[in-house]
C-alpha cells in the first residue's frame, strides 16, 4: 500500500491533472505536496497556473504553494491542447477568471531545485505535463538528482494521440524528456497504454454523481466535458484519467502492473519526433532506465477514487 512521500506535482492543468491535484490533496492522502509547479501544455502557463490554484481552492488547499514555470519548450514553440481541453484548459464547470488564490511569484524550476536542495528527504517528482520544468532544473543544477527518488511522469506510450507515434506530453518538448530518461533518476511511466484503460465513461460519471459533495460534483463537471471531447476527437465512449494515473500509483502502486524496461525518446526525426522507444522485449540490451505500466486494475482504481471523492464529505 502507499507509504508517505514528500512530492512536487509539476503539471499543466487539465481535466486529468485536476483530478490527480484533488486526489493528492486529500486529507487521506499519505502524500505531502511540497510545491506545484506549473508549465506550458495543455494550455498557456498563465492559465494553467490559475487552473492549478482554482482546484486548490475548490479543495481547500491554499496552503499548498503554487509557482509559475516555463512558458514553452526548451527548443519548439509552444502549442497547446485546447481541442481536448478548451479555451480555458479546464472548460466544463464555471470558475473564477481571477483565483482568490496567488502564486508565489517565484518561477517554477527555481522552486523544484530550491526544494529539492534543501528536502530532509528524498523527494518524488509527478510530473504530468511536459517535462520543460524538470529538465530545466537538472540542467540548472545537477545535484538535485542526489535527492530525487523517483520521477513519476505521465506521458509517451508505444503508440500516440498527437502524431501517430507520439503522446502529447512527450511531443511537446522531447528535448526535455530525452534529458529526463537520460538523467539516471529512476522514472515510473504512465503511458496511453496504462490510461487509455481508465476510462471515465457514463457508468463512472453516474457512480460519482452519486457522491453529491462540492468536490465530487466538480469532478463530475469535469469528467462530463472530458468525455465529449474524447467521443468528438477520438470516438471513444469515456475520457482517459491520464495524469490521476501517476497519484493512484502513489496510493496504491498494486492498481498497476509495471515492467523494468529501457526507454529512449526520438528527437531528430520530422516524422516521428516525441515517439517514446519502449523496449519491453530487450531488443537494445540495455540496462532498464525506467518502470513502464502495462494494465491497470480497475476495480482498484475506481474503488480508490471513489473513497477520496468522499472523505470530502466529512
Amino acid at each position: 500500500m502507499a507509504k508517505e512521500r514528500k512530492i512536487i506535482m509539476d503539471c499543466d492543468p487539465g481535466h486529468d491533472d485536476a483530478i490527480a491535484l484533488i486526489l493528492a490533496g486529500a486529507k487521506t492522502s499519505p502524500l505531502d505536496i511540497l510545491a506545484v509547479t506549473t508549465v506550458a501544455g495543455n494550455q498557456s502557463v498563465d492559465k494553467n497556473t490559475n487552473n492549478a490554484l482554482n482546484v486548490l481552492d475548490i479543495i481547500n488547499r491554499g496552503d499548498i504553494p503554487v509557482s509559475t514555470g516555463a512558458t514553452r519548450p526548451l527548443i519548439k514553440e509552444a502549442e497547446f491542447a485546447e481541442s481536448i481541453h478548451g479555451e480555458s484548459g479546464l472548460d466544463g464547470p464555471e470558475l473564477p477568471k481571477i483565483p482568490n488564490l496567488k502564486s508565489t511569484g517565484k518561477h517554477g524550476v527555481d522552486v523544484i531545485v530550491e526544494t529539492v536542495l534543501n528536502s530532509d528527504e528524498a523527494v518524488t517528482l509527478v510530473a504530468t505535463g511536459p517535462l520543460t520544468n524538470v529538465a530545466m532544473a537538472l540542467i540548472r543544477e545537477p545535484k538535485i538528482a542526489e535527492n530525487i527518488d523517483e520521477i513519476v511522469i505521465m506521458g509517451g506510450g508505444t503508440f500516440g494521440n498527437w502524431t501517430p507515434t507520439a503522446e502529447f506530453n512527450i511531443w511537446v518538448d522531447a528535448e526535455a524528456a530525452r534529458r529526463v530518461f537520460e538523467s539516471g533518476i529512476p522514472v515510473v511511466v504512465f503511458g496511453l497504454d496504462a490510461t487509455h484503460q481508465l476510462l471515465a465513461d457514463d457508468l463512472v460519471i453516474d457512480r460519482f454523481s452519486k457522491i453529491d459533495n462540492k468536490v465530487s460534483n466538480f469532478v463530475v463537471e469535469l469528467l462530463k466535458f472530458f468525455k465529449s471531447t474524447y467521443k468528438s476527437q477520438f470516438d471513444m465512449d469515456g475520457g482517459p484519467i491520464h495524469d490521476a494515473c501517476t497519484i493512484l500509483y502513489l496510493l496504491n502502486p498494486e492498481i498497476f502492473e509495471l515492467q523494468k524496461t529501457y526507454i529512449q525518446i526520438e528527437n531528430q526525426s520530422e516524422l516521428t519526433y516525441g515517439t517514446m522507444s519502449v523496449d519491453l522485449n530487450d531488443t537494445y540490451n540495455k540496462e532498464a532506465n525506467a518502470q513502464f505500466a502495462t494494465a491497470v486494475n480497475l476495480d482498484l482504481a475506481w474503488d480508490l477514487m471513489d473513497n477520496t471523492l468522499r472523505s470530502y464529505s466529512e
